[in-house]
């Protein structure tokens, strides 16, 4: 048997008055696409962005285990996820709107995230944005 990249085992989510998600477990093989779909309110994006270690304010995980590629999420400190976060695992969002900040130009919002993600300078960060040139390729 094959261990799953991802692997979700009983998660619950909660608030101090609500438990949006409960006991929620799903596995995610590498090459594999899984699409989480549900009423609104059904706690797709708090999944989401549990798995990301980002949930919002008063929210926290209060049960269950995340496991993405043999290591547990919940242990990993924060700048070791934030390797893992973007680079390795990310959140598509669905509205743009909320995606990016209409105050800056999306050149400048891509280059934080590659100065971020693959500690670029902000000098070849532009460039990788200019070229259109992916991750590992020679910037010009």
């Amino acid at each position: 048997m094959t261990v799953p990249l991802l692997d979700v085992h009983d998660l619950t989510i909660a608030f101090p008055a609500a438990r949006p998600v409960s006991n929620l477990s799903f596995s995610v093989a590498g090459g594999e696409t899984v699409a989480i779909v549900g009423e609104s309110g059904s706690g797709k994006s708090l999944t989401a962005l549990a798995l990301m270690r980002l949930l919002p304010g008063a929210a926290r995980i209060s049960s269950g285990r995340i496991s993405f590629d043999g290591h547990d999420l919940a242990a990993l400190r924060e700048p070791a996820m934030r390797k893992v976060r973007g680079a390795r695992l990310a959140m598509i969002f669905q509205e743009p709107m909320t995606s990016l900040n209409p105050v800056l130009t999306i050149g400048a919002q891509i280059v934080d995230v590659l100065k971020l993600h693959e500690n670029l300078s902000r000098q070849t960060a532009r460039a990788r944005v200019r070229t259109g040139c992916p991750a590992g390729c020679a910037s010009a």
